[in-house]
């Protein structure tokens, strides 16, 4: 049997969306030092030091102060090891619950980012310092403005206090997805990150393939709107403004069984049919929880992941199969790197001694 025979009158959803969407902003035009002194002189500072950016900075930090004062809003500073989206989850609910978009919590972390820093060539001869600017990682504050969209749900966008302030955009596809579908009256039933069912498949799949940049783009310029940003109007109309382009996207295909034996055998199936492509030895099943249910319209879901350290558990639910024990070498070099968390870059360099602009 191939996977084939498996899909053949036994799906009752089969569903393309993109899911969870991670995107970088950043400023095009400010990418190397000497970038950094025109954007000061367009600022009317004639001399680039670090004290001119700090300031920047610092009104950003003060803007975040009053606009969270102002709106009532919840400041929580995330503490070493916090799931950030468990603890903004309540604060979240609550601002839906009210039926208005709106900031629900700003979050407040120190995060390593990969930012400008300064350094200083002394005075000579009764004339001036001067100052160069290259890129480093520091460890510095970022906030967290978690949002309920009336679009996308859940989202949040993060602003570091840093220059040139790097932005993170998290939003996800299927919330955006099932208030589109509602808004076209079309039924369904959801999943906590997805649907199980609806009364039009073509319909539904029409939706979630009208997702694209476009809509992220309206998304946030709705937000760049309303947020405090440490950059101003006029810096927009001078050409310094975020791009954003993708920093992780998650492309999810959604395939419902009409029962879950079906969807095991599909799993099975599809691990056999591709035993001798790519590597085999580094398939596993992540989710091997057994559904005991016999309902129909259960949804079976499993992951398909690679990695070294994996390998004693390689397919623990299918002992039928005879797996190679693949050995290590050149196309295992990159089994031990993780995936960046949402929030949590990895630092690649310690602190130096150059001039900062404030955490």
């Amino acid at each position: 049997m191939n996977i084939n025979d498996v899909l053949d009158g036994h799906v009752t959803l089969d569903l393309r969306c993109l899911d969870r969407i991670y995107l970088n902003g950043y400023l095009p035009n400010v990418q190397v030092g000497g970038q950094v002194v025109q954007f000061l002189a367009s600022r009317g500072q004639p001399i680039p030091s670090p004290a001119a950016v700090a300031r920047i900075g610092e009104s950003f930090r003060v803007s975040v102060r009053r606009f969270a004062k102002d709106n009532q809003i919840p400041v929580i500073r995330f503490a070493k090891g916090d799931r950030k989206i468990e603890v903004m989850r309540r604060h979240v609910a609550a601002q839906a619950a009210t039926g208005r978009a709106g900031v629900a919590a700003i979050g407040v972390a120190q995060e390593f980012q990969r930012v400008f820093t300064a350094t200083s060539t002394p005075a000579r001869d009764g004339g001036a310092p001067h100052f160069g600017w290259g890129k480093a990682d520091r460890r510095v504050t970022c906030y967290y403005f978690y949002l309920w969209d009336a679009d996308f749900g859940m989202a949040f966008i993060k602003v570091c206090a840093y220059f040139p302030y790097p932005v993170k955009i998290w939003v996800n596809g299927h919330e955006w997805a099932k208030r589109q579908a509602a808004k076209a009256g079309i039924g369904f039933t959801e999943l906590s990150n997805g649907f199980a069912a609806t009364d039009d498949p073509e319909g539904l799949q029409g939706i979630c393939d009208r997702l694209g940049s476009g809509t992220i783009t309206v998304f946030c310029e709705r937000w760049w709107a309303r947020l405090p940003l440490p950059l101003s109007p006029a810096d927009r109309a001078r050409g310094y403004w975020w791009d954003v382009s993708m920093r992780q996207v998650e492309v999810s295909r959604t395939i419902c069984f009409d029962a879950p034996r079906a969807g095991r055998a599909f799993f099975e199936a599809l691990v056999t049919d591709n035993l001798d492509a790519g590597r085999p030895d580094h398939v596993e099943l992540i989710f091997g929880r057994q559904d005991r249910s016999r309902r129909p319209g259960v949804c079976a879901t499993r992951v398909i992941t690679r990695g070294r350290r994996h390998r004693q558990r390689l397919l623990q639910a299918l002992q039928s199969q005879a797996v190679p024990q693949g050995r290590a070498g050149t196309a295992d070099r990159d089994g031990d790197q993780q995936p960046e968390r949402p929030g949590l870059p990895t630092p690649s360099g310690a602190p130096g001694g150059t001039h900062g602009q404030g955490s």
